[in-house]
């Protein structure tokens, strides 16, 4: 019980303050208002983790049912949403591209190509991480699969440990590609799990966000700052090891002993560039990048690449389906409900006299640097996302501009700490890089991020018509 009262005690309260002591806007109905205290209870749940994310979701989905005025049937009408069950099939191809070793030959490939240098094993490994990134909404899931054991393999072929020794290649390789895996998740639509939540988001509030769009617009300043990285970290915490012709060596050694692609490598190739063109082309052919997503998914299972038991056993797509499903409709219920557009006007009367320009400046920085507070990119995104969206549209400034602006910002604010998204421990448990050289990068690559997207990328995007 005490358990009990500890972790759900502060959520309990949280509800209570929200729906009956703070002052509900007039325009918004009191079933609104509770499932906006519901909302907001669950994501709180969401940084505390009393529970797991995906069973706290469904808690939330079972009181928004209870309190916040939706019949159970709307409430569960989330997991109908083809957006969640893309999400889904993305993470089910992706099982399919570590089952088979066919992401790891991909790195490989790289690495063979361009690891001579230690700054080249680096740039091998991002790009690798960016190809993956366009089908696998999982930066765990590409770290800890492929990159991160690469990184480590490398690191010790150059006796290059925890410890003493850890200056020579491993902290270095570590830290950086890391930081490269954060800009990968902002550069596509499946680069985080999260990132089609932020897009339905945008396409709520009238500015629809897809899979090409996102790649178009998240390329020019994703390609600059992945070149970007690996230099300013060579500058403030260079390896002692710059050459690295072993680790080529190594690659192609791996590759030999993998031989040649198998059938269900070369099944998953064709299927892998058929999905992601038929994403890319959408706009074209108008076919739903859904309805391609489960025709990919399905060539897998028919040919065998993908079996019954692998779609069973995938306890990460499961969980994010539970989650995304559920606040997905908790998302759409409080917009439909008047509750975005009242905090809105709410916050907008107190910059009456403010430029947008300068407002959204500094709400992009408060929110970018506002994930010091958190553990999840998910729950940053739940919490400042959808009002920093309303207030910023409603005070005049155009609305792609800081769709994608807020969508991408919250992905590489995540190199900021060792525990900012899933693979900032996993790199960070192999102790290669201490605390205080972890956040010192971190920051420094934060103020190179920001600089690039905000110029380049806000150049590019206005190029584009975003904004």
């Amino acid at each position: 019980m005490l358990r009990f009262l500890k972790g759900f005690g502060p959520l309990v309260i949280l509800y209570l303050l929200i729906a009956y002591a703070l002052p509900k806007p007039a325009a918004v109905k009191q079933e609104a208002w509770q499932l906006f205290a519901v909302f907001a209870s669950t994501v709180a749940g969401l940084i505390l983790q009393p529970v797991a994310g995906g069973a706290m979701v469904l808690i939330g989905v079972v009181f928004s049912a209870l309190l916040g005025g939706l019949t159970i049937q709307s409430a569960l009408s989330g997991y109908s949403d083809p957006m969640v069950w893309l999400v889904l099939i993305a993470f089910l191809i992706s099982r399919a591209l570590l089952n088979t070793g066919l992401a790891r030959r991909i790195a490989l490939i790289f690495v063979r190509l361009f690891g001579k240098t230690s700054i080249g094993i680096t740039y091998s490994l991002a790009a690798t991480d960016a190809v993956l990134a366009t089908i696998i909404p999982s930066n765990g899931a590409r770290s800890g699969g492929v990159t991160l054991p690469i990184v480590r393999s490398i690191a010790e072929l150059y006796g290059s440990s925890p410890g003493v020794s850890a200056h020579k290649l491993g902290a270095y390789l570590m830290v950086t590609v890391y930081q490269c895996v954060c800009v990968g998740a902002a550069m596509f639509f499946t680069g985080q799990a999260s990132n089609p939540m932020a897009a339905q988001i945008a396409t709520q509030n009238g500015f629809p966000i897809t899979w090409a769009s996102w790649f178009t617009a998240g390329s020019v300043p994703g390609i600059v700052s992945i070149a970007a990285i690996p230099w300013i970290v060579m500058r403030i915490f260079p390896p002692v090891i710059k050459k690295t012709p072993e680790a080529a060596a190594f690659a192609a050694r791996e590759l030999e002993k993998m031989g040649p692609m198998s059938r269900q490598e070369r099944i998953l190739a064709v299927v892998f560039a058929a999905v992601c063109t038929m994403w890319a082309t959408a706009g074209r052919h108008g076919l739903d990048i859904t309805i391609t997503a489960l025709l990919g998914a399905t060539a897998l299972l028919l040919t065998g690449v993908l079996t019954w038991d692998d779609v069973k056993s995938e306890k990460s797509a499961w969980d994010m389906f539970i989650w995304y499903g559920g606040l997905v409709r908790l998302g759409k219920a409080l917009n439909d409900g008047g509750v975005m557009r009242a905090f809105a006007d709410g916050i907008g009367v107190w910059f009456t006299d403010t430029p947008w320009p300068l407002l959204f400046g500094a709400a992009l920085l408060i929110y970018f640097y506002a994930h010091y507070a958190f553990a999840s990119i998910t729950a940053h995104l739940l919490a400042m996302y959808p009002p920093f969206l309303a207030v910023l549209v409603l005070k005049g400034a155009p609305l792609g501009l800081v769709a994608f602006a807020f969508a991408c910002f919250v992905n590489f604010s995540s190199g900021l700490t060792n525990y900012g998204t899933t693979p900032s421990p996993m790199f960070f448990a192999q102790e290669y890089v201490s605390m205080k050289d972890w956040f010192r990068v971190g920051a420094i690559v934060s103020v190179s991020n920001v600089l690039i997207w905000s110029t380049v990328g806000f150049a590019w995007w206005k190029v584009l018509g975003i904004w």
